[in-house]
């Protein structure tokens, strides 16, 4: 069988794999690995942050927030450096461990800025319901939570 020389050049999914084989759709223990990874890393980060900030008292509070200083280091900053990782190199520390990478699911190219965000916010109606969105992943065909379909994304891993 001869290819089409008018073909436009395959994408980066038709490039990770064999035609044959279809892409490689990172599963559910993989994915919740990396997850863990980037968690600590992300601790790693804001803990020293928020010790410095409000000292060893914050271990011990109640509320969900402490103040305004918490919600930026708790919520804004773990979410500007994933999405900023997602839109520059389609990965994280975790992801990147298992070759894996979040494109658009049509395409396979990197998704665009907005959609990113749309599947971080989608992070939160898929741990709602006792983490549901999440453990979707493991009975999905392409291996997409509830975040990845909300924001049309897959996460393909490089052979």
């Amino acid at each position: 069988m001869t290819s089409n020389p008018y073909a436009a050049p395959g994408t980066p999914l038709e490039n990770s794999h064999s035609a044959a084989d279809g892409p490689h759709y990172l599963g559910f223990w993989p994915r919740l690995a990396a997850s863990i990874v980037d968690n600590l890393l992300l601790m790693l980060v804001t803990w020293p942050l928020l010790l410095l900030i409000y000292g060893f008292s914050y271990l011990e509070q109640q509320s969900v927030v402490a103040g305004p200083a918490d919600a930026l280091i708790s919520w804004v900053l773990p979410a500007v450096i994933i999405i900023v990782l997602w839109r520059r190199i389609q990965s994280t520390p975790g992801k990147l461990m298992f070759r894996a990478r979040v494109v658009d699911a049509d395409s396979g190219q990197p998704a665009s800025t907005g959609r990113y965000v749309l599947r971080y916010l989608g992070y939160i109606l898929s741990a709602i319901p006792l983490g549901l969105g999440f453990i979707w992943v493991a009975f999905d065909k392409r291996k997409q939570g509830w975040h990845d379909k909300m924001a049309n994304t897959v996460v393909v891993q490089r052979r």
